[in-house]
């Protein structure tokens, strides 16, 4: 290739390839990998150095810059002992597979791009589409994450409300309990829809046919105006799952968008143990799924899911003359949520399902639900432990009764120090209590018990 300076970032470079290639390739054979975790920013800049410069540093120095320095400062997600927020164990096929995605560079927004991808994606989500039981013409798109799935979600509901005259009741309303992820209460403030909040149970779910008559008034008070009607099928904070059922038919008496939040419990879909807990879930209007949860998938992969594909359509699809050529029928990713620009980003989760096979899928969420049971017991059988309630999914809220919250906090930090394991502390009804989330299959009861308060 030529010496011309304006192709240097195009001219190939076999020895940086393959250094690369190989990086990838020692990560993905660590077993298990580093916990590592976070450096203050005066440690990572003085560590780090100058890195962007006029002439650059080369690609020896920029990779040993990263894995040297940056990647150690992050915490590695698919550590059998990281186990807080919701965590992330992509299978080693759905990896490997993502540096293929990339390094094919697929536009996947548009049939007219990428429709291979396309297609293979929509085998994706049309596998999702059956285990929540949607109808033969559900369909949707991947998306980052359950925020923008949720927002999509609500924006289409808000479109169709106003489609059929809503507006005229006065502002839209949005139901939902206390339970409903923070990205719920987000989306409605960024798209103008005020909240109902409704009462949770003592696990966290919304169970309607335990709302005390005044809230049932109050929603029935307010007729047209409501829009949606929302519900968590695993609740982020105690893995619960609301009484899907039945805010289905709440959701039928307002004449609302019924959504679903499944982005952490819908890979319980595939469970043989709990696929009953989602009864209900056929009925909704939307569904937000994501694969980089429970699914296997590395991150980023959110599904949403239409059981009207058309309402999205109508709310999403953009308009102007150099899109003519695109918005010729066929279907395009980019008219389901706010999007154009978009990688194949579901495409890793389609390898890995079509390699290994959906039985392999339910055994994988099985035997994470089955390791959080076992978890439980020995939390039940210890003297200085409590369960603050019976695990419903994955997630289990562990009370070390006597402790303030400084002292889980010292604990968890000292977790995190020592490269035992990292857990972060939530609170229940005010309370501070150790949450724990079990979504790797290597996780062991044993990797439980090692993040667990020690007896006194």
């Amino acid at each position: 290739m030529s010496d011309d300076p304006g192709l240097r970032l195009h001219r190939p470079d076999d020895i940086l390839r393959e250094a690369v290639i190989d990086a990838a390739r020692d990560r993905l054979t660590l077993d298990p990998p580093p916990l590592d975790g976070a450096r203050t920013p005066d440690d990572l800049a003085a560590a780090a150095g100058t890195m962007i410069t006029g002439s650059g540093l080369g690609g020896e120095r920029a990779l040993r810059l990263f894995t040297d320095v940056i990647a150690p400062a992050c915490l590695s997600m698919d550590h059998p002992r990281y186990l807080a927020f919701v965590p992330n164990s992509a299978s080693e096929a759905a990896t490997a597979f993502d540096m293929l995605v990339s390094a094919s560079n697929i536009y996947g927004g548009s049939w007219m791009e990428g429709a291979g991808a396309v297609h293979a994606e929509n085998a994706a989500l049309r596998w999702l589409a059956d285990r929540a039981g949607l109808p033969d013409g559900a369909g949707g798109t991947f998306v980052s994450g359950g925020s923008i799935a949720n927002l999509s979600a609500l924006a289409a509901a808000r479109h169709r409300w106003r489609r059929r005259g809503g507006a005229a009741s006065g502002s839209p309303v949005v139901v939902l309990s206390r339970g409903a992820h923070s990205s719920i209460g987000s989306a409605l403030e960024l798209l103008d829809l005020e909240p109902f909040l409704v009462p949770d149970d003592d696990c966290g779910r919304l169970r309607p046919a335990e709302l005390d008559p005044a809230t049932l008034s109050g929603i029935e008070s307010l007729g047209e105006r409501v829009a949606a009607v929302v519900a968590t099928a695993g609740t982020t904070n105690t893995g619960s799952v609301d009484d899907l059922d039945a805010v289905g038919d709440l959701a039928a008496r307002c004449g609302a968008w019924f959504h679903v939040d499944a982005a952490y419990g819908g890979g319980a879909l595939c469970s043989t143990s709990r696929r009953h807990l989602f009864d209900g879930i056929e009925r909704a209007d939307s569904i937000t799924i994501d694969p980089h949860k429970w699914l296997f998938a590395p991150y980023d992969c959110a599904a949403v899911l239409y059981r009207e594909p058309e309402e999205a359509r109508r709310t999403f699809t953009q308009h102007a003359e150099y899109l003519e050529a695109v918005n010729d029928g066929e279907w395009n990713p980019s008219d389901y949520a706010p999007h154009l620009s978009r990688r194949a980003r579901g495409l890793p989760f389609w390898f890995s399902l079509v390699v290994h096979g959906t039985d392999a899928y339910a055994a994988a969420v099985d035997r994470t639900i089955e390791v959080t049971e076992l978890a439980a017991a020995r939390v039940r059988a210890s003297e200085h432990l409590e369960l603050v309630m019976e695990p419903e999914l994955s997630v289990l809220l562990v009370r070390r009764p006597g402790w303030t919250p400084q002292r889980y906090r010292d604990h968890c930090e000292r977790l995190a120090r020592d490269q035992v394991g990292f857990v972060v502390p939530t609170t229940w009804r005010g309370e501070t209590v150790l949450r724990l989330c079990v979504v790797n299959p290597v996780t062991t009861p044993d990797d439980v018990t090692a993040v667990l308060p020690p007896p006194p």
